[in-house]
């Protein structure tokens, strides 16, 4: 499976380039965007036991949000919230000819 991603910082947009089973397809998006991809896109990496030892001695960077030059910032805005309205009381019936003449007549659905 193939897939490369080209990103124009300039013009905002990502150029996604995929094999289809007709060829190749590719998508011209605008940023900000989500891009996904199968579990077959790659064929896994195995950490071997040195590479493991050098990672537990390396400094996790840690950045602060005003030193990437971002806002945190919610952009959504909650209007209203309301519980849903109480539904009636269900109907015990005792049998199926009842049942059916209920559907008919009262709900009006058979």
């Amino acid at each position: 499976m193939f897939c490369q991603v080209a990103l124009d910082k300039q013009k905002q947009t990502a150029i996604v380039e995929r094999e289809v089973d007709g060829g190749l397809e590719t998508l011209c998006l605008d940023l900000p965007a989500v891009i996904t991809s199968d579990l077959r896109l790659n064929q896994p990496r195995y950490a071997t036991l040195p590479n493991i030892m050098k990672a537990k001695s390396k400094v996790i960077k840690t950045f602060k949000p005003s030193e990437l030059n971002v806002e945190i910032k919610s952009d959504l805005e909650l209007v209203q919230v309301t519980e849903p309205p109480k539904r009636n009381a269900g109907v015990l019936v005792s049998s199926v000819d009842e049942l059916i003449d209920k559907l008919k007549n009262a709900a009006h659905v058979l």
